[in-house]
């Protein structure tokens, strides 16, 4: 067991060894796709020991390590390079990127995607969504969950089918442009997901919106 422990920690140390730069902060940092790496090494060291003979088991947790390592840090470094190109595409478009582990959330104002009580795309959106076009396309690793939000002002079946019809048509906009239909989802949640206060102007503006779920396949 002393063995396979150091076999394992000198595999995580080189993992950590592999640091960048983080080019938003400009520190020296071990990065998502190294701490993604650790994961899997862990996971798959403990599962190399554990499916191994007695004897085998040092050179299990090794080959578990390594295995798993390489699929964690993978996935975390494609993560980390669509995180890169989205945030560079919408720079000045209104559109938050927010990093959660594995999922990448695109948040959408609704004044900005669409004129109001509509469910057509605003034309002066046109040129953001083919940002996210070609990210999509370049990096289509991902599944594309597309949902609309409301505030609580009107009705709730008015509500849940203005937000149904806006989630549709970003999607078919997507899809018309050439991103896989196959990846992507939608559907409409009305007022139900609040972010905000719906008792102020500020909160309303902030419910009005669109998400766009990016997750594993």
């Amino acid at each position: 067991m002393k063995t396979q422990a150091l076999l394992v920690a000198g595999f995580c140390t080189a993992l950590l060894a592999g640091c960048t730069t983080n080019p938003y902060t400009g520190e020296r940092e071990a990065g998502k796709a190294g701490i993604y790496g650790l994961g899997g090494a862990a996971a798959g060291a403990v599962i190399g020991a554990a499916t191994s003979s007695r004897d085998d088991r040092a050179k299990g947790a090794l080959i578990g390590a390594a295995v798993g390592g390489a699929a964690g840090g993978g996935y975390g470094y494609y993560v980390d390079q669509q995180e890169a190109r989205l945030r560079q595409e919408l720079t000045g478009t209104g559109v938050q990127v927010i990093r959660n582990g594995d999922n990448l959330q695109l948040v959408m104002p609704g004044n900005i995607t669409f004129a109001s009580n509509s469910s057509d795309v605003s034309s002066s959106f046109y040129p953001t969504l083919n940002s996210l076009v070609r990210v999509f396309k370049e990096f289509d690793k991902n599944g594309i969950d597309i949902v609309g939000h409301t505030d609580s002002t009107g009705g709730m079946d008015l509500n849940m089918r203005l937000s149904q019809e806006r989630a549709a048509s970003v999607a078919s906009y997507l899809t018309g442009q050439g991103v896989s239909g196959a990846r992507i989802s939608s559907r409409g949640v009305g007022p139900n997901q609040p972010i905000a206060n719906n008792n102020t102007a500020e909160g309303r503006s902030q419910n009005r919106r669109v998400e766009i779920n990016l997750r594993p396949l």
